[in-house]
């Protein structure tokens, strides 16, 4: 198995109304040296200027994105190269992060290599601290900026923490 943190960055709420326009993943193992970024031209003349202003990016610059097709290929040829058998997708925010990934995925590649399932790296930090209230975003150490690469990078961080400091069985 392969844990890939992954985190996305969209013009919008939901996918095929609105377009993921950045993403990042990192295979989770120690010293995080395997990532994957891309970014995306997008997919729908709507779009939320809000959304494009907490990442950083302006409508004319995601205009001069990649194709979402090119992106996706490469990203599920990236899966297959780091993961050598199941690849299981995690993030912070799976609920939304999952939607995008998975559409995109089926929309112009017809598969998810993930299949149809996702990990949410926060419910796991309650279930192991046995507390509902509790937030893990102390343990990254790459300040969460909602560029997706630092935002991976520092989640994927915040499990290996896990890990180490507070008896998280995962196999890497």
């Amino acid at each position: 198995m392969a844990y890939i943190m992954v985190d996305i960055e969209a013009d919008g709420p939901i996918p095929g109304d609105y377009s993921m326009i950045a993403f990042a993943a990192v295979k989770v193992e120690p010293g995080l040296n395997h990532t994957f970024y891309a970014t995306l031209r997008p997919i729908s003349e709507q779009w939320i200027p809000e959304a494009l202003h907490t990442c950083g990016y302006s409508r004319e610059e995601t205009l001069q994105f990649d194709e979402p097709l090119n992106a996706m290929t490469a990203f599920r040829d990236w899966i297959a190269e780091v993961s050598l058998d199941e690849p299981i997708f995690i993030s912070d925010n799976n609920g939304f992060d999952w939607q995008f990934i998975a559409w995109y995925f089926h929309h112009f590649l017809g598969e998810n290599p993930f299949g149809h399932s996702s990990q949410n790296l926060g419910s796991l930090y309650k279930g192991l601290m046995k507390d509902m209230f509790v937030n893990f975003k102390h343990l990254r150490h790459t300040p969460h900026t909602h560029n997706p690469m630092d935002d991976v990078t520092g989640n994927a961080e915040a499990l290996l923490s896990m890990r180490e400091h507070l008896g998280l069985k995962i196999k890497l």
